[in-house]
Protein backbone atom coordinates (compact mmCIF):
# COMPACT_ATOMS: atom_id res chain seq x y z
CA UNK A 1 0.00 0.00 0.00
CA UNK A 2 1.10 3.31 -0.97
CA UNK A 3 2.95 4.97 2.12
CA UNK A 4 0.65 8.37 1.82
CA UNK A 5 3.04 10.29 4.47
CA UNK A 6 6.24 9.16 2.60
CA UNK A 7 4.17 10.91 -0.32
CA UNK A 8 3.61 13.88 1.48
CA UNK A 9 6.95 14.59 3.01
CA UNK A 10 8.33 14.27 -0.67
CA UNK A 11 5.81 16.67 -1.57
CA UNK A 12 6.66 19.52 0.94
CA UNK A 13 10.15 18.61 0.49
CA UNK A 14 9.56 20.19 -3.32
CA UNK A 15 8.14 23.57 -1.86
CA UNK A 16 4.27 22.31 -2.01
CA UNK A 17 2.45 23.20 1.07
CA UNK A 18 -0.04 21.05 2.95
CA UNK A 19 -2.19 21.56 5.79
CA UNK A 20 -2.00 18.50 7.46
CA UNK A 21 -3.80 19.98 10.53
CA UNK A 22 -7.37 20.29 7.58
CA UNK A 23 -6.91 16.97 5.84
CA UNK A 24 -5.98 13.40 5.17
CA UNK A 25 -6.14 10.85 2.70
CA UNK A 26 -7.58 7.07 3.80
CA UNK A 27 -8.78 4.47 1.38
CA UNK A 28 -12.07 3.68 0.74
CA UNK A 29 -14.15 0.79 -1.09
CA UNK A 30 -14.38 1.28 -5.10
CA UNK A 31 -13.31 5.37 -4.66
CA UNK A 32 -9.16 4.32 -3.33
CA UNK A 33 -7.12 6.89 -1.77
CA UNK A 34 -9.76 9.32 -0.87
CA UNK A 35 -9.76 13.13 1.04
CA UNK A 36 -11.21 13.95 4.20
CA UNK A 37 -11.72 16.70 6.64
CA UNK A 38 -9.80 17.07 9.83
CA UNK A 39 -11.91 19.77 11.45
CA UNK A 40 -14.55 21.90 10.17
CA UNK A 41 -13.14 24.15 7.05
CA UNK A 42 -14.39 27.41 5.78
CA UNK A 43 -15.63 28.58 2.03
CA UNK A 44 -12.11 29.64 0.86
CA UNK A 45 -9.76 27.82 2.76
CA UNK A 46 -6.44 26.88 1.58
CA UNK A 47 -5.67 22.96 1.78
CA UNK A 48 -2.67 22.73 -0.23
CA UNK A 49 -0.25 24.33 -3.01
CA UNK A 50 1.72 23.16 -5.70
CA UNK A 51 4.70 25.29 -7.14
CA UNK A 52 4.11 25.22 -10.70
CA UNK A 53 7.74 23.72 -11.51
CA UNK A 54 6.62 20.59 -9.78
CA UNK A 55 3.97 19.55 -11.91
CA UNK A 56 4.88 17.17 -14.93
CA UNK A 57 4.66 18.18 -18.07
CA UNK A 58 6.65 18.20 -21.58
CA UNK A 59 7.30 21.57 -20.13
CA UNK A 60 8.84 20.31 -17.09
CA UNK A 61 10.92 16.92 -17.54
CA UNK A 62 14.27 17.86 -18.96
CA UNK A 63 13.10 14.82 -22.11
CA UNK A 64 12.61 17.13 -24.83
CA UNK A 65 15.44 19.36 -24.48
CA UNK A 66 17.22 16.06 -24.41
CA UNK A 67 15.98 15.04 -27.33
CA UNK A 68 16.31 18.18 -29.30
CA UNK A 69 13.31 20.32 -31.17
CA UNK A 70 13.75 19.00 -34.02
CA UNK A 71 13.80 15.55 -33.19
CA UNK A 72 10.37 15.70 -30.88
CA UNK A 73 8.26 17.40 -34.09
CA UNK A 74 10.13 15.21 -36.74
CA UNK A 75 8.76 12.48 -34.54
CA UNK A 76 5.36 14.02 -34.33
CA UNK A 77 5.40 14.12 -30.32
CA UNK A 78 4.49 17.61 -30.46
CA UNK A 79 0.79 17.09 -30.72
CA UNK A 80 -1.16 14.18 -29.43
CA UNK A 81 -0.03 12.71 -25.50
CA UNK A 82 2.56 10.40 -27.21
CA UNK A 83 5.13 13.24 -25.93
CA UNK A 84 3.66 13.24 -22.41
CA UNK A 85 3.05 9.16 -22.29
CA UNK A 86 6.81 9.10 -23.52
CA UNK A 87 8.23 11.77 -20.53
CA UNK A 88 6.47 9.60 -18.13
CA UNK A 89 7.96 6.67 -18.80
CA UNK A 90 10.99 8.34 -18.99
CA UNK A 91 11.22 9.89 -15.62
CA UNK A 92 10.45 6.42 -14.42
CA UNK A 93 13.21 5.04 -16.00
CA UNK A 94 15.46 6.92 -14.18
CA UNK A 95 14.68 5.60 -10.76
CA UNK A 96 15.16 7.49 -8.02
CA UNK A 97 17.14 10.29 -9.91
CA UNK A 98 14.15 11.57 -11.28
CA UNK A 99 12.71 14.54 -9.43
CA UNK A 100 9.07 13.16 -9.64
CA UNK A 101 10.07 9.39 -8.65
CA UNK A 102 8.27 9.21 -5.40
CA UNK A 103 4.99 10.70 -6.66
CA UNK A 104 5.18 7.90 -9.85
CA UNK A 105 5.64 5.33 -7.38
CA UNK A 106 2.48 6.41 -5.62
CA UNK A 107 0.41 6.20 -9.39
CA UNK A 108 -1.56 2.92 -9.64
CA UNK A 109 -0.72 0.62 -12.21
CA UNK A 110 -3.96 -1.21 -12.49
CA UNK A 111 -7.05 0.41 -14.04
CA UNK A 112 -10.80 -0.48 -14.21
CA UNK A 113 -11.24 1.32 -17.90
CA UNK A 114 -12.30 -0.37 -20.82
CA UNK A 115 -8.88 0.02 -21.80
CA UNK A 116 -7.85 -3.17 -20.02
CA UNK A 117 -10.69 -5.17 -20.30
CA UNK A 118 -10.87 -8.47 -22.50
CA UNK A 119 -12.64 -8.72 -24.88
CA UNK A 120 -15.48 -10.73 -23.52
CA UNK A 121 -16.28 -7.82 -21.20
CA UNK A 122 -15.59 -5.09 -24.03
CA UNK A 123 -19.25 -6.66 -25.75
CA UNK A 124 -20.93 -5.64 -22.87
CA UNK A 125 -20.55 -2.14 -23.92
CA UNK A 126 -21.82 -3.09 -27.29
CA UNK A 127 -23.99 -0.01 -28.75
CA UNK A 128 -23.14 2.26 -25.53
CA UNK A 129 -21.40 5.77 -26.82
CA UNK A 130 -18.18 4.29 -24.93
CA UNK A 131 -17.76 1.43 -27.07
CA UNK A 132 -16.49 3.15 -29.89
CA UNK A 133 -14.39 5.42 -27.98
CA UNK A 134 -12.16 3.60 -25.77
CA UNK A 135 -9.03 4.23 -27.93
CA UNK A 136 -7.04 1.44 -27.63
CA UNK A 137 -6.16 0.94 -31.48
CA UNK A 138 -5.38 4.46 -32.14
CA UNK A 139 -2.50 4.35 -28.65
CA UNK A 140 -1.03 1.17 -30.14
CA UNK A 141 -0.82 2.80 -33.84
CA UNK A 142 1.08 6.50 -32.02
CA UNK A 143 3.24 3.63 -29.94
CA UNK A 144 4.32 1.90 -33.34
CA UNK A 145 4.37 5.13 -35.26
CA UNK A 146 6.14 7.65 -32.89
CA UNK A 147 7.85 6.23 -30.23
CA UNK A 148 9.12 3.55 -31.38
CA UNK A 149 11.06 4.92 -34.54
CA UNK A 150 12.67 7.18 -31.54
CA UNK A 151 13.56 4.63 -28.93
CA UNK A 152 15.52 2.88 -32.15
CA UNK A 153 17.36 5.71 -33.11
CA UNK A 154 17.76 7.37 -29.53
CA UNK A 155 20.01 4.57 -28.05
CA UNK A 156 21.89 7.37 -26.69
CA UNK A 157 19.02 7.92 -23.95
CA UNK A 158 16.68 4.78 -24.04
CA UNK A 159 20.02 2.46 -24.29
CA UNK A 160 20.21 -0.49 -26.64
CA UNK A 161 17.75 -3.15 -25.26
CA UNK A 162 14.44 -3.24 -27.26
CA UNK A 163 12.20 -3.88 -26.30
CA UNK A 164 13.17 -2.17 -23.01
CA UNK A 165 10.52 -2.58 -20.13
CA UNK A 166 10.46 0.58 -18.88
CA UNK A 167 9.17 1.64 -22.32
CA UNK A 168 7.48 -1.42 -23.79
CA UNK A 169 3.78 -1.25 -24.97
CA UNK A 170 2.04 -2.31 -21.77
CA UNK A 171 4.31 0.94 -20.01
CA UNK A 172 2.49 3.33 -23.00
CA UNK A 173 -1.09 1.99 -22.13
CA UNK A 174 -0.04 2.27 -18.30
CA UNK A 175 0.91 5.99 -18.49
CA UNK A 176 -1.85 6.76 -21.32
CA UNK A 177 -3.91 5.38 -18.43
CA UNK A 178 -2.63 7.90 -15.85
CA UNK A 179 -2.90 10.83 -18.01
CA UNK A 180 -6.22 9.93 -18.74
CA UNK A 181 -7.52 9.87 -15.31
CA UNK A 182 -5.44 12.26 -13.44
CA UNK A 183 -4.42 14.83 -15.81
CA UNK A 184 -5.11 19.20 -15.38
CA UNK A 185 -4.82 21.38 -17.95
CA UNK A 186 -2.29 23.79 -16.69
CA UNK A 187 -2.00 27.08 -19.23
CA UNK A 188 -0.31 29.95 -18.36
CA UNK A 189 -3.37 31.78 -16.97
CA UNK A 190 -4.01 32.75 -13.88
CA UNK A 191 -7.21 32.00 -12.18
CA UNK A 192 -8.73 35.46 -11.69
CA UNK A 193 -12.16 33.69 -10.69
CA UNK A 194 -13.83 34.19 -6.78
CA UNK A 195 -14.84 30.98 -4.88
CA UNK A 196 -17.85 32.52 -4.96
CA UNK A 197 -18.58 31.83 -8.24
CA UNK A 198 -19.66 28.60 -10.02
CA UNK A 199 -16.44 26.84 -10.74
CA UNK A 200 -15.49 25.11 -13.73
CA UNK A 201 -13.64 22.19 -14.29
CA UNK A 202 -10.28 22.05 -12.72
CA UNK A 203 -9.78 18.35 -13.73
CA UNK A 204 -8.09 18.01 -17.47
CA UNK A 205 -10.85 16.95 -20.25
CA UNK A 206 -9.09 17.42 -22.55
CA UNK A 207 -9.13 14.20 -24.80
CA UNK A 208 -6.18 12.77 -27.09
CA UNK A 209 -5.21 15.76 -29.11
CA UNK A 210 -5.67 15.95 -32.76
CA UNK A 211 -2.48 16.05 -34.76
CA UNK A 212 -3.57 19.88 -36.34
CA UNK A 213 -0.33 22.35 -37.00
CA UNK A 214 -2.45 25.17 -36.18
CA UNK A 215 -4.22 24.18 -32.64
CA UNK A 216 -4.57 26.90 -30.08
CA UNK A 217 -3.59 27.52 -26.82
CA UNK A 218 -6.53 25.38 -25.16
CA UNK A 219 -5.61 22.42 -27.44
CA UNK A 220 -1.36 22.74 -26.42
CA UNK A 221 -0.32 19.43 -25.42
CA UNK A 222 2.16 21.44 -23.35
CA UNK A 223 -0.92 22.57 -20.99
CA UNK A 224 -1.26 18.95 -19.99
CA UNK A 225 0.18 17.96 -16.47
CA UNK A 226 0.26 15.44 -14.00
CA UNK A 227 -0.53 17.63 -10.62
CA UNK A 228 0.64 15.85 -7.33
CA UNK A 229 -1.50 15.76 -4.51
CA UNK A 230 -4.12 17.40 -5.97
CA UNK A 231 -4.80 14.49 -8.46
CA UNK A 232 -5.75 12.33 -4.86
CA UNK A 233 -9.16 14.32 -4.55
CA UNK A 234 -12.01 11.98 -6.27
CA UNK A 235 -14.99 13.56 -7.69
CA UNK A 236 -18.61 12.97 -8.31
CA UNK A 237 -21.63 14.42 -9.46
CA UNK A 238 -22.98 17.72 -7.16
CA UNK A 239 -21.00 17.35 -4.19
CA UNK A 240 -17.65 19.59 -5.51
CA UNK A 241 -16.67 21.32 -2.70
CA UNK A 242 -13.08 22.14 -3.11
CA UNK A 243 -11.45 23.44 -6.32
CA UNK A 244 -7.70 24.15 -7.93
CA UNK A 245 -7.04 27.61 -8.87
CA UNK A 246 -4.30 28.68 -10.59
CA UNK A 247 -1.82 31.49 -10.04
CA UNK A 248 2.06 33.05 -11.59
CA UNK A 249 3.77 30.53 -9.59
CA UNK A 250 1.58 28.15 -8.15
CA UNK A 251 -1.48 26.18 -8.10
CA UNK A 252 -3.94 26.32 -5.20
CA UNK A 253 -6.38 23.78 -3.59
CA UNK A 254 -9.38 25.73 -2.12
CA UNK A 255 -12.36 24.91 -0.52
CA UNK A 256 -15.93 26.14 -2.20
CA UNK A 257 -17.92 26.10 0.58
CA UNK A 258 -18.40 25.01 4.19
CA UNK A 259 -16.67 21.36 4.49
CA UNK A 260 -18.16 19.66 8.15
CA UNK A 261 -15.34 17.63 9.98
CA UNK A 262 -14.99 14.16 8.27
CA UNK A 263 -16.67 14.63 5.25
CA UNK A 264 -15.15 13.79 1.76
CA UNK A 265 -13.26 16.41 0.21
CA UNK A 266 -14.50 16.24 -3.58
CA UNK A 267 -12.94 18.29 -6.60
CA UNK A 268 -15.00 18.63 -10.11
CA UNK A 269 -14.03 16.39 -13.39
CA UNK A 270 -16.70 18.22 -14.97
CA UNK A 271 -19.78 16.47 -14.33
CA UNK A 272 -19.27 13.85 -17.46
CA UNK A 273 -22.01 10.96 -18.28
CA UNK A 274 -21.31 7.56 -16.98
CA UNK A 275 -20.05 6.78 -20.60
CA UNK A 276 -16.98 8.87 -19.97
CA UNK A 277 -16.14 8.43 -16.29
CA UNK A 278 -15.80 4.81 -17.22
CA UNK A 279 -13.81 5.35 -19.88
CA UNK A 280 -11.28 7.88 -17.78
CA UNK A 281 -11.61 6.89 -14.40
CA UNK A 282 -13.22 3.55 -14.59
CA UNK A 283 -16.18 4.03 -12.32
CA UNK A 284 -19.49 5.13 -12.55
CA UNK A 285 -21.77 7.43 -10.92
CA UNK A 286 -25.06 6.22 -9.20
CA UNK A 287 -27.08 9.24 -7.31
CA UNK A 288 -30.84 9.39 -6.97
CA UNK A 289 -32.65 10.39 -9.75
CA UNK A 290 -36.57 12.57 -9.82
CA UNK A 291 -38.06 9.44 -10.66
CA UNK A 292 -36.86 7.51 -7.68
CA UNK A 293 -34.29 5.11 -9.81
CA UNK A 294 -30.36 5.45 -9.39
CA UNK A 295 -28.00 6.72 -12.46
CA UNK A 296 -25.97 9.90 -13.48
CA UNK A 297 -28.00 13.24 -14.38
CA UNK A 298 -25.35 13.94 -16.99
CA UNK A 299 -26.07 10.86 -18.75
CA UNK A 300 -26.37 11.38 -22.81
CA UNK A 301 -26.49 9.25 -25.46
CA UNK A 302 -25.24 10.02 -29.08
CA UNK A 303 -27.02 9.34 -32.31
CA UNK A 304 -25.31 9.11 -35.36
CA UNK A 305 -25.91 10.93 -38.51
CA UNK A 306 -25.50 7.82 -40.78
CA UNK A 307 -28.55 6.39 -38.86
CA UNK A 308 -30.60 9.33 -39.15
CA UNK A 309 -30.21 9.46 -42.57
CA UNK A 310 -31.05 5.03 -42.79
CA UNK A 311 -34.59 6.08 -41.51
CA UNK A 312 -35.35 8.68 -44.23
CA UNK A 313 -36.61 6.73 -46.79
CA UNK A 314 -35.45 8.53 -50.09
CA UNK A 315 -32.59 7.77 -51.62
CA UNK A 316 -30.46 11.21 -50.88
CA UNK A 317 -26.64 10.19 -51.53
CA UNK A 318 -24.22 12.14 -49.92
CA UNK A 319 -24.55 15.67 -51.29
CA UNK A 320 -27.19 17.07 -47.98
CA UNK A 321 -24.90 15.28 -45.36
CA UNK A 322 -21.73 17.06 -47.03
CA UNK A 323 -23.60 20.27 -47.10
CA UNK A 324 -24.61 20.03 -43.38
CA UNK A 325 -21.29 19.40 -42.63
CA UNK A 326 -19.57 22.33 -44.20
CA UNK A 327 -22.01 24.70 -42.92
CA UNK A 328 -21.08 23.64 -39.42
CA UNK A 329 -23.43 20.86 -38.69
CA UNK A 330 -21.94 17.55 -36.77
CA UNK A 331 -22.00 13.86 -37.89
CA UNK A 332 -23.19 12.75 -33.97
CA UNK A 333 -26.16 14.35 -32.31
CA UNK A 334 -26.32 14.06 -28.25
CA UNK A 335 -29.01 13.61 -26.63
CA UNK A 336 -29.43 14.49 -22.73
CA UNK A 337 -31.61 13.67 -19.59
CA UNK A 338 -34.14 16.11 -20.24
CA UNK A 339 -35.48 13.95 -23.43
CA UNK A 340 -35.59 16.70 -25.42
CA UNK A 341 -34.83 15.93 -29.66
CA UNK A 342 -31.87 17.99 -29.55
CA UNK A 343 -32.44 20.95 -32.29
CA UNK A 344 -29.24 20.14 -34.29
CA UNK A 345 -31.10 16.72 -34.97
CA UNK A 346 -34.66 18.13 -35.76
CA UNK A 347 -32.66 20.64 -38.08
CA UNK A 348 -30.85 17.82 -39.89
CA UNK A 349 -33.98 15.44 -40.38
CA UNK A 350 -35.65 18.57 -41.98
CA UNK A 351 -32.99 18.80 -44.58
CA UNK A 352 -33.21 15.39 -45.45
CA UNK A 353 -37.05 15.66 -45.22
CA UNK A 354 -36.69 18.20 -48.30
CA UNK A 355 -38.09 18.08 -51.27
CA UNK A 356 -35.92 18.22 -54.52
CA UNK A 357 -36.68 22.30 -55.21
CA UNK A 358 -36.61 23.14 -51.83
CA UNK A 359 -33.25 21.53 -51.47
CA UNK A 360 -31.91 23.40 -54.61
CA UNK A 361 -33.25 26.31 -52.90
CA UNK A 362 -31.45 25.58 -49.43
CA UNK A 363 -27.93 24.65 -50.87
CA UNK A 364 -27.65 28.31 -52.43
CA UNK A 365 -27.88 29.32 -48.71
CA UNK A 366 -25.78 29.51 -45.82
CA UNK A 367 -27.79 28.69 -42.84
CA UNK A 368 -29.57 25.42 -41.55
CA UNK A 369 -32.97 24.59 -41.47
CA UNK A 370 -35.08 26.12 -38.82
CA UNK A 371 -35.80 23.87 -35.77
CA UNK A 372 -39.55 23.50 -36.64
CA UNK A 373 -41.61 20.03 -35.71
CA UNK A 374 -44.56 17.87 -37.39
CA UNK A 375 -45.85 14.55 -37.68
CA UNK A 376 -43.80 13.66 -40.50
CA UNK A 377 -40.67 14.49 -38.31
CA UNK A 378 -41.91 12.93 -35.44
CA UNK A 379 -42.58 9.48 -37.04
CA UNK A 380 -39.09 9.93 -38.34
CA UNK A 381 -37.48 10.64 -34.91
CA UNK A 382 -39.22 7.76 -33.24
CA UNK A 383 -37.84 5.69 -36.53
CA UNK A 384 -34.44 6.75 -35.36
CA UNK A 385 -34.68 6.45 -31.52
CA UNK A 386 -36.10 2.31 -32.25
CA UNK A 387 -33.14 2.01 -34.48
CA UNK A 388 -30.44 3.37 -32.17
CA UNK A 389 -32.32 0.73 -29.34
CA UNK A 390 -31.68 -2.04 -31.32
CA UNK A 391 -28.26 -1.52 -31.12
CA UNK A 392 -27.60 -2.62 -27.71
CA UNK A 393 -27.63 -6.51 -27.22
CA UNK A 394 -29.89 -6.70 -24.45
CA UNK A 395 -33.26 -5.36 -23.51
CA UNK A 396 -33.85 -2.93 -20.47
CA UNK A 397 -35.63 -5.75 -18.76
CA UNK A 398 -32.18 -8.38 -19.38
CA UNK A 399 -29.82 -5.51 -17.61
CA UNK A 400 -32.27 -4.67 -14.86
CA UNK A 401 -32.70 -8.50 -13.87
CA UNK A 402 -28.86 -8.82 -14.32
CA UNK A 403 -28.39 -5.40 -11.96
CA UNK A 404 -30.82 -6.58 -9.28
CA UNK A 405 -28.63 -9.60 -8.37
CA UNK A 406 -25.85 -9.43 -5.75
CA UNK A 407 -22.45 -7.61 -6.35
CA UNK A 408 -20.70 -10.45 -5.57
CA UNK A 409 -22.06 -12.38 -8.33
CA UNK A 410 -20.89 -10.22 -11.09
CA UNK A 411 -17.99 -8.69 -11.84
CA UNK A 412 -17.31 -4.91 -11.25
CA UNK A 413 -16.72 -4.76 -15.04
CA UNK A 414 -20.23 -6.36 -15.88
CA UNK A 415 -21.71 -3.88 -13.55
CA UNK A 416 -20.48 -0.55 -14.94
CA UNK A 417 -20.98 -1.86 -17.98
CA UNK A 418 -24.94 -1.82 -17.10
CA UNK A 419 -25.15 1.21 -15.47
CA UNK A 420 -23.74 2.90 -18.42
CA UNK A 421 -26.31 1.08 -20.97
CA UNK A 422 -29.21 1.42 -18.62
CA UNK A 423 -28.29 5.32 -18.41
CA UNK A 424 -28.30 5.17 -21.57
CA UNK A 425 -31.84 3.62 -22.52
CA UNK A 426 -32.97 5.57 -19.85
CA UNK A 427 -32.71 8.85 -21.68
CA UNK A 428 -35.16 7.39 -24.49
CA UNK A 429 -38.24 6.32 -21.48
CA UNK A 430 -37.40 2.71 -21.95
CA UNK A 431 -36.95 1.04 -18.28
CA UNK A 432 -39.25 3.52 -16.40
CA UNK A 433 -43.04 4.04 -16.27
CA UNK A 434 -45.10 4.62 -19.62
CA UNK A 435 -48.55 6.24 -20.02
CA UNK A 436 -50.87 4.54 -21.35
CA UNK A 437 -50.67 5.58 -24.84
CA UNK A 438 -47.42 5.00 -24.93
CA UNK A 439 -45.83 2.66 -28.32
CA UNK A 440 -44.22 -0.12 -26.83
CA UNK A 441 -43.38 -2.98 -29.17
CA UNK A 442 -43.21 -5.51 -26.48
CA UNK A 443 -39.49 -5.80 -26.43
CA UNK A 444 -37.53 -3.87 -23.90
CA UNK A 445 -37.18 -1.03 -26.58
CA UNK A 446 -40.47 0.21 -27.02
CA UNK A 447 -40.33 4.39 -27.32
CA UNK A 448 -43.25 6.42 -25.87
CA UNK A 449 -45.88 8.54 -28.09
CA UNK A 450 -45.96 11.38 -26.29
CA UNK A 451 -43.50 13.17 -28.88
CA UNK A 452 -44.24 16.70 -28.73
CA UNK A 453 -45.38 18.03 -25.80
CA UNK A 454 -42.72 20.83 -24.69
CA UNK A 455 -43.12 23.43 -26.98
CA UNK A 456 -44.50 23.95 -30.67
CA UNK A 457 -40.93 24.08 -31.81
CA UNK A 458 -39.47 21.09 -29.44
CA UNK A 459 -39.91 17.58 -29.86
CA UNK A 460 -39.81 14.70 -26.42
CA UNK A 461 -38.77 11.44 -26.67
CA UNK A 462 -40.63 10.11 -23.97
Amino acid sequence: MMDIHHLVDWFTGQGGTFDRESLTFAPIDSLGWSTFALRDLQQGHTLFSIPRHLTLSTRTTSLPSLIGESDWRDHGLHVGWSGLILCLMWEVSQGLSSKWSTYLGSLPIVFDTPMFWSSEDLEQLKGTTLFDKIGKEQAENDYADKVVPLLKSRTDLFGSEYPNPHFSLEAYHIMGSRILSRSFHVGADVEEMSVEEEPSSSRSNSEEIEDDEDTDDDDDPGNVAMVPIADMLNARYGCENAKLFYEQHHLRMVTTRFIPQGEQIWTTYGEPPNSDLLRRYGHVDQVPLPDGSLGNPADIVEIRADLVVKSVTQDLGSERVDWWLEQGGDDVFVVNGSHQVPDDLTSFVRLLMMSAPEWEKRKRKTKLPKVKVDDTLLTIVADVVKSRLAQYPTTVEDDEALLSLNEKHMSLNLRNALVVRLGEKRIFGVGRKRKADDDDDGTGRGVSGEMATAAPTRARLT
